[in-house]
């Protein structure tokens, strides 16, 4: 053993540091911990910042990974003109801020003071007393309404600055994109730099040898560490590991300006990147002609583990029935993942009425979202909330074992341009788990789902076609279920194949100035 342990105490030391950045808080995002756990298995320093929930930084162990969560204070999530009064706009409203509000509750508080007043003048029939009120009366009623003006004319300005529809809106922003380029992103969306001014000092403090920056917000963040480590004579490779297409995503903020502001931002650090992975070839293809790439991204799939630690295996497995509160012979049916409007979930509910005895569980991590409230109330309204279950996330080794005693596996996700160029997690989880499919007619699921013969596809967002593909795959699910049984499918869809493709990335991104080639070289001798 303590052979064993120096062994891979060299090996840890030899291969150099990596740190790894994301814009959330690990716990939830399997892609980013199986990438950091793999990653320090294969002898990498591995470090892996994240964004913390609270205001308190955060820290724990994933394998031999490090995790640190950050606090990301967030005060420039609001643009600079929505700081200021907008006399010409709106010469009524308040200044932004709480003005508006305390001016509404103070009226509310003297209107109070002055009823009181009149009851105990009443009280005492004094009409000395009450025609005394008369004056401040009138006069609180006319504030009041005053006030009521100046705060609706306030509260339409704070919406007018959010929809930024009007003429002026539309030509600012279309002047900042012209006058500015790729670099427009810093007046579109300044919380972008929010990002920046959390992670930056701490990236630099730990001198990596290798930045992997996941997704687009980090991709800026890695990109500026290795320019401030050039300036300093470091030279630090950065991986871009570009989880989706972002010009086709479902916006996550609703403003008109955060998206053009972020694929500015993409476009003006993605020549940064020495290697970029991603999650499709057809991904590879689009990335690499909308950057330009010299070389088209490898592909890393985000699959489950094939095995997992004895540790691990020795963890209890929830049993999803049992969370439902039903037998292994009732029908169920299950979501696990993100829980979004574009995802479709809203359709499993909607078909229950037409699906008597088929139960729903969705596999989430907040329980209690706005969505998941709202789906519960619709069950209700159609009856069958009883037969509705909401259930927490696992980690995510235990989430094949987790959704294996379901009878069918649902993607329902809308036709969005990024939902049509991959395969995503739960493809893969549910895959493993041996569930028979049901997914909509996106296009490269679809097509995988109907040529392996694993699952139905129906037509996105038609409830009367999804219930027809549900009632053909519980007429025989040991039909679909057989399709596992292909030589090599799952195979191919294990994370530690996509590890192997990861780790080989890293290696040919840092080429001959990798910390301690040799030195690995020699410890992968003696082991």
């Amino acid at each position: 053993m303590a052979v064993e342990s120096s062994v891979e105490g060299a090996r840890r030391a030899s291969r150099g540091k990596i740190v790894m950045l994301v814009d959330n808080g690990v716990n939830g995002d399997s892609r980013v911990q199986k990438e950091a756990r793999s990653a320090a298995a294969a002898g990498w320093d591995v470090v892996l910042l994240g964004k913390s929930p609270t205001k308190k930084q955060q820290s724990w162990q994933i394998g031999d990974a490090e995790v640190r969560l950050l606090y990301v204070p967030s005060p420039l999530h609001r643009r600079r003109h929505e700081y200021r009064r907008a006399v010409l706009r709106s010469p009524l409203a308040y200044k932004p801020g709480p003005l508006a509000a305390y001016r509404k509750q103070r009226m509310k508080a003297w209107r109070t003071e002055l009823n009181i007043q009149l009851i105990e003048a009443g009280r005492r029939k004094s009409a000395v007393g009450r025609l005394r009120l008369l004056p401040p009366r009138l006069l609180s009623k006319a504030m009041s309404k005053w006030v009521g003006v100046r705060a609706g004319r306030t509260a339409a300005l704070e919406q007018r600055r959010k929809d930024m529809t009007s003429p002026l809106d539309r030509f600012t922003t279309a002047f900042w994109q012209r006058t500015m380029g790729d670099r427009s992103w810093r007046r579109l969306d300044p919380a972008l730099w929010d990002m920046e001014l959390a992670y930056g000092k701490v990236i630099d403090s730990l001198e990596p040898d290798l930045i992997h920056a996941n997704d687009f917000r980090m991709l800026g963040v890695g990109a500026r560490a290795k320019l401030r480590a050039s300036a300093r004579g470091r030279d630090v490779k950065l991986v871009w590991d570009a989880h989706e297409y972002l010009p086709g995503i479902k916006p996550w903020h609703a403003h008109p300006r955060w998206h053009v502001a972020q694929c500015a931002y993409e476009r003006e650090f993605s020549q940064y990147a020495d290697s970029v992975v991603t999650v499709s070839e057809t991904l590879a293809d689009m990335l690499a002609e909308r950057h330009g790439l010299k070389s088209k991204p490898d592909v890393v799939l985000n699959a489950p583990y094939a095995e997992i630690s004895p540790e691990e295996a020795a963890e209890p497995v929830p049993d999803l029935r049992e969370l439902c509160g039903i037998g292994p012979d009732v029908p169920l049916t299950v979501y696990s993942g993100s829980a979004a409007v574009q995802r479709g979930l809203d359709i499993m509910v909607e078909s229950m009425p037409q699906l008597p005895g088929v139960h729903v569980a969705f596999v989430v991590l907040r329980e209690t979202s706005e969505l998941m409230r709202q789906l519960t109330a619709r069950a209700e309204e159609l009856g069958v909330a009883d037969r509705l279950h909401i259930v927490p996330y696992v980690p995510h080794y235990q989430v094949v074992p987790y959704l294996s005693s379901a009878d069918i596996g649902v993607i329902p996700i809308h036709h969005w341009p990024n939902h049509e160029i991959a395969l995503i997690t739960k493809f893969f989880e549910y895959s493993h788990a041996r569930l028979p499919l049901v997914v909509s007619d996106v296009k490269t699921m679809g097509e995988m789902a109907t040529r392996t013969g694993q699952g139905e596809v129906f037509t996105a967002e038609d409830v009367s076609d999804y219930v027809r593909a549900v009632k053909v795959v519980l007429a025989d699910p040991e039909k679909y279920r057989d399709a596992y049984n292909s030589e090599g499918l799952l195979q191919e869809w294990t994370w530690e194949a996509q590890a192997e493709v990861l780790d080989a990335v890293y290696v040919r991104t840092l080429g001959d100035g990798a910390p301690g080639k040799d030195a690995v070289r020699t410890v992968r001798g003696v082991a």
